[in-house]
């Protein structure tokens, strides 16, 4: 029987991951009107959100160094607060190198909460004794697609961005303090593992996650393209106003939100490997009604299909690297985090560049080649089970 704590931590863990897909979306919803005012062309805002991906990629090894050390509890603490503070900064100033920092800040802590609330979630889950990842990653899809909608609230009623952002921070980091004296202690350190069976233990985990950061990998850099560019796209592309534009994100949001609920269920049914082959299936036939069909219906329906399919992707690759034996969550999470998000490194200015040499369909055929080979590594992964059965 499930204990009255442990379910409020279960709530605690749940409000990280919504906080950070709530504001995470409220900034990303409004992302034409904040190229406008930073002054941007396709390509030099791909370089600007590079520098999440590297904020990112250069956070998380260290926050899974810390929380195999400190615990994740205190670091999810810290880290959280500090993203909270993060994303209202996004519309500081103008000034080219103001806002490059203040993107890789946002990376940065944005990246470092993400490793050590998956920690979290994964001690939640082996207490919890049941499949319940997935449901972490639907409540942050949850705060996704609301977060897409107050975005748009807020263009819609032409509400400036900083006062904007700093209320919701605001209420984020009420809630962040509130969560905070409810997580799971991880006292896992370096001092109850000798160095050499550390070394050989990170070893044989990135060779297991290896396969699994790869398909993270294509999924994290296509599941970035949209939110970084899907609102960009319908008002460039499609031609719609900017709370429409929004809106088609929210589309996105809403299915992520869909799969994440419904996704404990069939990953228990199907295995891990047949329900990764049908999100691959899923994300490159919505995304090629993206691409193919220009029109407000049709991409829509095409960003709720790529948004079913990338929705289990994730949390089956961080629920697998953060249960591997003899390695902490936060170890296991952060490598498997480090291989997925370097895709943020590739997509934001690929996708930036060729929208400006092409156009903005051009860059998403990118992210449509991603899916394919996505597919690719889930076929040949599935193939490698089954012959061992």
């Amino acid at each position: 029987m499930i204990s009255q704590k442990l379910l409020i931590q279960r709530v605690a863990v749940s409000a990280f991951f919504f906080t950070n897909g709530f504001l995470y979306a409220n900034w990303t919803a409004r992302l034409p009107e904040l190229q406008r005012y930073f002054g941007l062309n396709n390509s030099q805002l791909g370089t600007v959100l590079f520098c999440i991906a590297l904020g990112s990629m250069t956070a998380m090894p260290f926050a899974g160094w810390l929380g195999n050390r400190l615990g994740s509890d205190k670091v999810v603490r810290v880290t959280g607060l500090l993203f909270c503070v993060a994303v209202p900064l996004v519309a500081l100033s103008q000034n080219e190198w103001v806002i490059r920092a203040c993107f890789f800040f946002l990376g940065a802590t944005s990246g470092s909460m993400d490793v050590s609330m998956n920690s979290q979630a994964v001690l939640v889950e082996r207490l919890w004794g049941k499949i319940i990842f997935s449901s972490f990653h639907a409540v942050f899809s949850i705060g996704m697609a609301l977060g897409a909608a107050t975005g748009g609230l807020f263009a819609g009623l032409d509400v400036a961005m900083q006062p904007h952002l700093w209320a919701l921070a605001g209420v984020g980091m009420l809630l962040i303090l509130w969560a905070s004296t409810q997580l799971i202690p991880d006292a896992l350190t370096a001092a109850q593992q000798s160095e050499t069976s550390d070394k050989t233990d990170r070893w044989l985990a990135l060779k297991t996650i290896l396969p699994f950061g790869l398909i993270a990998f294509c999924c994290m850099t296509g599941e970035g393209a949209m939110v970084d560019w899907s609102a960009i796209y319908v008002n460039k592309i499609v031609g719609q106003n900017e709370v429409i534009s929004a809106w088609a994100f929210g589309a996105f949001g809403v299915a992520m939100t869909i799969g994440r609920t419904l996704g404990d269920h069939f990953i228990e049914k199907w295995g891990m490997t047949k329900m990764l082959l049908i999100d691959a299936a899923l994300s490159i036939v919505g995304l090629a009604l993206v691409i193919g069909f220009v029109s407000v219906w049709s991409v829509f329906f095409g960003l709720f299909l790529v948004g079913l399919g990338v929705a289990t992707i994730v949390p089956i690759v961080f629920s697998s690297a953060g249960n591997l034996p003899n390695v902490s969550p936060s170890a296991g999470i952060s490598m498997a985090s480090s291989i997925g998000y370097s895709g943020f490194f590739i997509g934001p200015p690929t996708i930036g560049y060729l929208a400006e040499a092409f156009d903005l369909r051009a860059g998403m055929g990118f992210v449509l080649g991603l899916f394919v080979l996505m597919a690719g590594l889930i076929v040949a992964a599935l193939s490698k089970s089954s012959a061992r059965q």
